[in-house]
């Protein structure tokens, strides 16, 4: 899996201190960050929990949690951020104003698809609704079109963002109705629900995605050169 933002950071940091440094622990340690990073997590889940709906249409206790993420949740809605997206990088924006209503996407109405413990139905994946997917997701008992004041929920039309739960985007997939998506917008806990290879197809930043993860892939590479150069002078010092 792709390092994060903060994570190649701390990989310089890493390489700044075997340089200096060198020695055989602090390339043991290294080793053993570059390999929790680097571990996949990928998962695919068939089977999905129908019950799951959209906040605005079956929580009556949105109302009161909307807008701030509880203590110990995954992310905060006052952060510049909230979180990490699907290939590690920072996660950006989805939509902030939908339609000019003034209402933000968001399972904290904050623009982000960010998610915390209060967010079971996880509303992670920034998807670009058409008409074709909305009248499919009303037809399955998730009414994606009809505004919701009370909840601050706009009804969505044709070419708004929104923070689709990872579920029904699955669901959408597997009936081959699912939304095109925005990779950089998309929360990482969408990995626990869909591959970022299924993803990837339907991406529409498809392209700008690609620079990121050849960027992350080259500073990887270039992290694992030093590491090797560095056991290689350790076993040359030792004999």
């Amino acid at each position: 899996l792709l390092l994060r933002g903060a994570q190649v950071e701390l990989g310089s940091n890493i390489m700044a201190s075997i340089l200096h440094h060198g020695g055989l622990l602090v390339l043991t340690v290294a080793a053993a960050v570059l390999l929790v990073t680097l571990t996949p997590t990928l998962a695919w889940v068939p089977t999905l929990n129908h019950n799951i709906m959209h906040p605005s249409s079956t929580d009556a206790s949105f109302k009161t949690t909307q807008l701030t993420a509880e203590q110990g949740d995954d992310d905060t809605s006052d952060a510049k951020y909230s979180g990490y997206n699907v290939l590690g990088t920072e996660l950006s924006c989805c939509c902030s104003n939908v339609r000019e209503t003034g209402i933000g996407t968001g399972f904290y109405r904050n623009g982000f698809c960010s998610t915390g413990d209060n967010d079971v139905g996880r509303h992670t994946v920034c998807v670009q609704v058409t008409e074709e997917f909305l009248s499919y997701s009303k037809s399955v008992g998730n009414d994606l079109s009809t505004p919701m004041p009370d909840y601050l929920f706009p009804g969505l039309k044709e070419g708004d963002r929104w923070c689709l739960c990872a579920q029904r985007w699955a669901q959408a997939y597997n009936a081959g109705k699912a939304p095109k998506l925005f990779l950089q917008s998309t929360h990482e806990k969408t990995l626990d629900f869909i591959p970022l290879d299924v993803m990837k197809v339907f991406a529409i930043d498809a392209e700008e995605s690609a620079s990121v993860i050849n960027k992350l892939d080259l500073q990887r590479s270039q992290l694992n050169e030093i590491l090797k150069k560095e056991v290689t002078d350790n076993d040359e010092a030792f004999q």
